[in-house]
């Protein structure tokens, strides 16, 4: 298996699956399209067992972007009537999407800056780079 990132958009929305084995485990499946390039599309298939990347994707509906980042296993496909294709698949530990980037930008950017020698920031965007050169 590869550790890997990578990024594209969902095709059609992920799945919550229950495990057949009676355990009563949940699952989501789901397919992602990247871009390779040279302006064709492979697809990779998802798996995610985490609890946090499983509401992550289930939030998600079909054409939306993510970066998901897990272990990457490529094989060969041969359909019955055709020529073999890659077969991408990864088990998904970690996910970040674009809501995750705007939560976490407004959460840094809305903590208060620490107050240095004595006195506030002018701005929050002052913050760290205000210094009395």
């Amino acid at each position: 298996m590869i550790d890997a990132l990578v990024s594209g958009k969902l095709h059609g929305k992920p799945q919550q699956r229950t495990a057949s084995n009676g355990s009563g485990k949940t699952f989501v499946t789901a397919t992602l399209r990247c871009g390779t390039g040279e302006g064709e599309a492979q697809f990779v298939n998802v798996i995610a067992f985490s609890e946090t990347v499983k509401a992550t994707l289930l939030t998600l509906g079909d054409g939306d972007p993510v970066a998901l980042c897990g272990s990457l296993t490529v094989s060969v496909w041969t359909p019955a009537q055709g020529e073999a294709r890659p077969q991408v698949k990864l088990t998904a530990t970690a996910a970040l999407s674009p809501y995750h980037v705007t939560k976490r930008r407004a959460a840094v950017q809305g903590v208060r800056r620490p107050v240095r020698n004595g006195r506030e920031p002018a701005t929050a965007d002052a913050g760290f780079y205000d210094d009395d050169l």
